[in-house]
């Protein structure tokens, strides 16, 4: 009689054939590492945590500090590295991992955006592939001012809640159009890895500045929530690009500062646009955006921390009331299907005003069209003509003594109206540069492309945000 070989150890043979076949070369593990730090922002003094997750026994890490030129500042040689499992919610609640490596930040670094570049390598598999692999991550944090205003009197916040808000790592963001199943969440974690909109919009304007002699301190978002107490060091705190997210301390606390004197300066569009609420001590964001039905706060008889909408009518504190100006009356140029043809330039209406002194600009010529700096995203204001001259309404919000001193068409994508409920689907609107002065003076471009012409050099852009600078620091 023949022996017999079970069907289990049979299959198991089988596979493990498979398993270490020269053909398929299954026995070589992807290569893999990244990671997150514990916290956004960091002073001098302070310990920095890196949780790490990585496929290779020992990794490097480099630091550089990022605007006009990137300055390498250390370089870590062989850490020991791990590899650790991501949880099913690790969008909205974060990976715990462990920490992987820690750092005290020198006294001798300066206030800015820091790069950590993390890398492995190995030599491919034991059998098949021999090849040397090597893959890397990047991921960043601030270095505030270990004496906020001393070195500088302007406060640049990066927009890092905004980074967190399109951050779909571990398979969802706040938006479902790149969500795994094309599923929107409603909570974000910073405890993931996270890069940002870093490149494409704050760091043109802060090579820009460090070009021309601007000294910057620097924050995140939400440093403005947390730390309030650093801005009364400063007398102006910019917004640049795409500045969208905003909890109500933030709010609260920047408002608070411009009644007490402090000036502010929106080099950025679709700023304040939706109402996030902090939790897990700052470490993850919650916004049910236009499923606001759904948020736990709608059955809330104020409804202050609805998140949503800041114009939304059930939470009536539109971002105009901050800024001026707002996505409601903005909308989209040269983005979306909207103004697809447009100049990608601003009309000038008032050229006597301060804003535009030294820059020889007309009324009705236009300006910062060769670099497109009205796009994507723009905010605008309801307003009236009378002879020729756009006037804000203010019923939605703007504040008085606002005024526009130049402007763009700009529109919503129809789909839009759907996320609000008084939205009108066909409504043009603008993207506006205006100004108003309530205790401090407030001042918005109403587009997040503005620093693509500092970028690219334009003349009239510099002039007119050195005239701001100067004038506002």
């Amino acid at each position: 009689m023949k022996p017999t070989i079970p069907l289990t150890v049979l299959g198991s043979f089988l596979l493990a054939v498979i398993a270490f076949s020269p053909v398929t070369g299954a026995e070589t593990t992807p290569l893999h590492i990244e990671a997150y730090p514990d916290q956004l922002s960091y002073q001098p003094g302070d310990s920095v945590q890196l949780h790490v997750s990585t496929s290779v026994k020992e990794y490097a890490l480099s630091i550089s500090r990022r605007g006009a030129e990137s300055t390498l500042v250390t370089t870590v040689d062989r850490i020991k590295g791990a590899s650790y499992p991501i949880p099913e919610n690790a969008s909205s609640h974060g990976c715990d991992w462990p920490v992987g490596y820690r750092f005290e930040i020198p006294s001798t670094w300066i206030s800015g955006y820091y790069e950590i570049t993390l890398t492995a390598s190995d030599q491919g598999g034991p059998y098949v592939h021999r090849n040397h692999r090597t893959a890397s991550t990047r991921l960043f944090f601030i270095v505030r001012s270990a004496n906020p205003g001393k070195q500088s009197r302007i406060l640049l916040q990066l927009a890092t809640n905004t980074y967190n808000a399109y951050n779909n790592w571990g398979g969802s963001s706040l938006y479902a159009y790149h969500g795994r199943s094309k599923l929107q969440g409603h909570r974000v974690s910073f405890d993931r890895p996270l890069t940002g909109f870093f490149s494409k919009w704050e760091l043109p304007f802060i090579a820009w500045a460090e070009e021309n002699g601007y000294r910057l301190d620097y924050a995140v978002n939400s440093d403005l929530e947390h730390r309030p107490e650093i801005l009364k060091n400063y007398n102006l705190i910019l917004s640049v690009g795409h500045d969208e997210y905003w909890s109500t301390p933030m709010r609260d606390h920047l408002e608070s500062f411009i009644q007490n004197g402090g000036n502010v300066a929106f080099f950025s569009g679709n700023s304040v646009c939706w109402q996030v609420r902090s939790e897990d001590d700052g470490r993850a964001l919650t916004c049910w955006k236009q499923w606001y039905n759904w948020d736990p706060e709608y059955r809330s008889t104020d409804h202050k921390t609805l998140s949503t909408l800041w114009s939304h009518h059930l939470l009536n504190r539109p971002e105009n009331t901050l800024t001026g100006v707002g996505f409601l009356w903005g909308g989209y140029h040269r983005s979306h299907g909207q103004f697809m043809d447009g100049s990608g330039a601003f009309t000038v209406h008032r050229p006597q005003h301060w804003l535009f002194g030294g820059t020889q600009l007309k009324r009705g010529t236009e300006f910062g069209g060769e670099h497109t700096i009205v796009g994507y995203e723009c905010d605008g204001c309801e307003m009236r003509w009378e002879n020729g001259l756009p006037y804000p309404t203010h019923r939605d919000g703007t504040p008085q003594g606002f005024e526009i001193l130049a402007t763009a068409p700009a529109k919503w994508h129809p789909g839009d109206s759907h996320w609000y409920d008084r939205f009108e689907k066909d409504r043009i609107g603008a993207a506006v540069v205006g100004t108003y002065t309530r205790g401090g003076t407030v001042v918005t471009v109403g587009t997040t492309d503005w620093s693509h012409g500092l970028e690219g050099g334009d003349p009239t852009v510099e002039r007119i945000t050195k005239n701001i600078l100067n004038r506002l620091k």
